[in-house]
């Protein structure tokens, strides 16, 4: 009797032994899949309040800053109220919630990146240089007076808005976020049927955007064509734009709450930058041909190995790869 009673609570803690060294087994798994936590996380970005400046002349030109990246169109448009400096749109259009947003083409490190030397021009480059190209680049329009008010205006607002910034970090929700890699080239067709579905309802069937009332600026800007961005625009850049596209569209979206998959995402920035869009002269553009990004869709460049197609279209992996190794035998 009591034998038989050894050998079940024997066979019992054996059971109960296995079954915890089996748990113990996936939890290792489990945390070998996942990746070690970062022993420096990214710092948090304190944005600061335009409300909470003083009344000062420093706190006006801010806030004057401010209104020219939100209203750039009213002060610089077709109809601008200073001069017609731009294509129609506004600063926001491409740096939302006035160069705010988290991962929505913001300003937090516009304030410690400058001044800076920067690969495109082969210079260093300063923050009235960044206000310049954005008016000849994004706004497809011409420089404004650098000495100006509404340049002192700008330069204040971007200077501000990153004063919490420390030189050297980068906080969470910086700039725009790099997507993950496709395997295959981005597919315009395909992009052509995620545009219409989920994109123009409010940038138009024709892509032109859609003004407001007194046609004096865009609620959604045109996304090709006569009054779009140009070729030399950063966004013209396919990673650029889909990792822009990724966390902000369609409207509503943000990084946390995304409606887009990566494939729909690339595939339709690919569809958009297909469309016709306004020339610049940028052969001056990366001097240095080793440092030109790997989807810049123009030559020359410093290899032989990818067409220009797949510079355009992807796949980037291979070219990003090709270039980091080249680096490192430097």
């Amino acid at each position: 009797m009591f034998k038989k009673r050894e050998i079940v609570l024997a066979a019992l803690i054996l059971l109960v032994v296995t079954a915890i060294a089996a748990c113990v087994h996936e939890d290792n798994k489990e945390a070998l899949k996942k990746p070690a936590a970062s022993k420096t996380a990214q710092p948090q970005w304190i944005i600061p309040d335009t409300n909470a400046l003083a009344n000062s002349d420093d706190g006006k030109l801010i806030k004057y800053g401010r209104s020219l990246v939100v209203n750039t169109s009213y002060y610089f448009g077709p109809k601008g109220v200073i001069a017609h400096k731009s294509n129609g749109m506004n600063c926001q259009n491409c740096h939302l919630n006035a160069g705010t947003k988290l991962f929505g083409n913001n300003f937090s490190l516009t304030a410690t990146g400058y001044p800076r030397f920067k690969d495109r021009s082969g210079t260093v480059e300063t923050i009235v240089k960044k206000v310049e190209d954005c008016f000849e680049r994004s706004l497809n329009g011409s420089k404004i007076d650098s000495t100006s008010r509404e340049m002192k205006a700008f330069v204040a607002y971007l200077e501000w808005i990153g004063k919490n910034v420390k030189k050297g970090t980068k906080p969470a929700g910086s700039g725009i976020e790099e997507p993950p890699f496709l395997k295959r080239a981005a597919d315009t067709a395909k992009g052509r049927i995620v545009f219409v579905a989920k994109c123009q309802v409010c940038h138009g069937k024709d892509g032109q955007g859609l003004f407001n009332p007194a046609r004096t600026a865009y609620t959604y800007p045109p996304l090709w064509g006569e009054y779009s961005y140009n070729i030399g625009a950063s966004i013209y850049r396919l990673s650029k734009f889909a990792g822009y596209i990724r966390n902000n569209m369609p409207y509503g979206t943000d990084y946390k709450s995304r409606k887009l998959t990566d494939e729909e995402t690339w595939d339709v920035a690919a569809f958009v930058n297909s469309q016709p869009h306004p020339f610049k002269d940028i052969s001056a553009d990366w001097p240095k041909l080793s440092s030109k990004p790997y989807d810049q869709p123009f030559g020359p460049y410093a290899d032989t190995l990818f067409s220009a197609n797949q510079r355009k279209y992807g796949p980037f992996g291979p070219i990003k790869k090709y270039y980091a190794a080249l680096s490192k035998k430097k």
